[in-house]
């Protein structure tokens, strides 16, 4: 009998697209020497039903994916199109070299048509030597599968932009959100883990609250929920965790999850 596939998320960032400490900021939290307040643009690292997979590379990608000693990688998945959240996909130039293939890329189209722009030297007719090589995988609202594995994506709003949060069987993750369907909750129910995005206590035009959070991680019922895209306007790491709820706690960079 063949063993049980492992599957795991680590988290590579947890920060919001400034991370944390913010550039010239003296706040207790961007002071603070605790590492769990040291936070990295926003990004995951899942490994899944025997899929190496990242779901969003920003600009921190390189020094994530060395930190986390990450050396293959099947896919990344984009969640939209924002720059904290593509703008390292440069340096999948590395996996190009060593794995001797183009890197596949899953994204909507509107992202795509932004990758194209910002990376127009990757996709011209005449690419000079060594610029990435990607190759682009069309998805939308529907399950997809990557090497027979299915990922079900999510639909939810970021402000007025579409953006996708996806499931990975027991585990859902969604962030850069302010606005979900109940069917778009429906799709995550029955998640053992689920991650989901939080700016600030205060509402935000782009962004759950805190509130906001906590209810949308008690509409999907995980046993176990997580935050991020953490800003410094809410609490050092230590004084936040003891506010939440049962069941509810802040992510940090480097935390691994098995589920």
């Amino acid at each position: 009998m063949s063993a049980k596939v492992r599957n795991k998320i680590e988290f590579l960032g947890t920060g919001t697209s400034q991370g944390m400490p913010i550039i010239g900021c003296s706040c207790p939290v961007c002071r603070s020497d605790d590492f769990h307040d040291k936070r990295l643009r926003t990004s995951a690292y899942i490994e899944y039903g025997g899929l190496r997979l990242v779901v969003d590379a920003g600009p921190d990608f390189r020094q994530q994916i060395l930190r986390s000693g990450i050396r293959e990688l099947d896919a990344v998945l984009l969640t939209h199109m924002h720059k904290d959240h593509t703008g390292g996909l440069d340096d999948v130039r590395a996996f190009n070299y060593f794995m001797h293939r183009a890197f596949p890329i899953y994204a909507e189209p509107m992202v795509q048509d932004s990758l194209r722009r910002e990376y127009a030297y990757a996709f011209g007719d005449h690419r000079y030597p060594g610029v990435p090589d990607f190759v682009l995988h069309t998805i939308g609202e529907e399950p997809f599968s990557i090497g027979g594995v299915e990922i079900i994506p999510v639909r939810a709003m970021h402000y007025k932009l579409p953006i996708l949060g996806f499931r990975f069987g027991r585990l859902g993750y969604l962030t850069d959100a302010n606005y979900i369907s109940e069917e778009s909750i429906e799709r995550f129910r029955g998640v053992d883990i689920f991650v989901v995005s939080c700016i600030r206590r205060t509402p935000h035009i782009s962004h759950f609250s805190l509130d906001e959070a906590i209810d949308v991680c008690r509409r999907v019922g995980a046993r176990r929920c997580f935050l991020t895209h953490l800003s410094h306007q809410l609490e050092k790491y230590e004084d936040l965790s003891k506010t939440l709820p049962e069941g509810i706690e802040p992510a940090y960079d480097g935390l691994s999850l098995t589920f």
